[in-house]
């Protein structure tokens, strides 16, 4: 059976880096390598860190747009699967790249990430991963109001809905928040 490009998708909070973290942890009770991405513009628990709201972590390799993921054949040989977090932020050619990496050196490749940014605007990566990985699964995650979470709400220092401004702005709770259709476009943000 061939190893497959695998793309995790969710708004924020779903726990996508805690299903990850927990993924390399089954792998090594196996004796099994892994190798950890994630995008090295998230700095949030540090630089080459991957860490669940959880409290949970683990060092990782970092990426930028830079990344050749095919250029390093040493970093596949002996691993049993490449876990990347932040996905969201690979370039079409990376996921390219790593479509190849499985389908070529036969290493299961596992993106985790945003689909959607603050806008609603689909993140390069994301749309190139829903093109071409596999396996494809929603992590559920629930909106303050109670209903199944689907977007990514940027608040300001007042806590009101931001609609403007650059794709990426890394910051964490007190920055965005998950929220369904409906509280995303009445820009509720409790």
């Amino acid at each position: 059976m061939g190893a497959k490009l695998h793309f995790r998708y969710a708004s924020m909070n779903a726990g996508k880096s805690t299903q990850l973290l927990q993924i390399a942890y089954n792998y090594g009770e196996s004796d099994r390598r892994v190798l950890l991405f994630t995008a090295a513009i998230d700095h949030r628990a540090g630089t080459g860190v991957i860490a669940s709201r959880l409290g949970a972590q683990s060092p990782a390799l970092t990426f930028d747009a830079q990344t050749n993921f095919r250029a390093q054949p040493a970093w596949y040989e002996g691993v049993s699967c490449i876990l990347i977090d932040e996905a969201q932020f690979l370039t079409k050619a990376q996921v390219q790249q790593l479509h190849q990496v499985a389908a070529v050196e036969n290493v299961p490749v596992m993106c985790f990430g945003l689909r959607t940014d603050f806008q609603g605007e689909p993140f390069e990566g994301a749309t190139h991963l829903l093109a071409l990985a596999e396996d494809i699964q929603e992590i559920k995650a629930i909106c303050a109001c109670g209903r199944k979470s689907t977007m990514n709400m940027r608040l300001d220092e007042e806590g009101r809905r931001v609609t403007a401004g650059d794709q990426v702005l890394i910051g964490g709770n007190q920055r965005y928040r998950q929220a369904c259709a409906r509280c995303f476009y009445s820009g509720a943000a409790t």
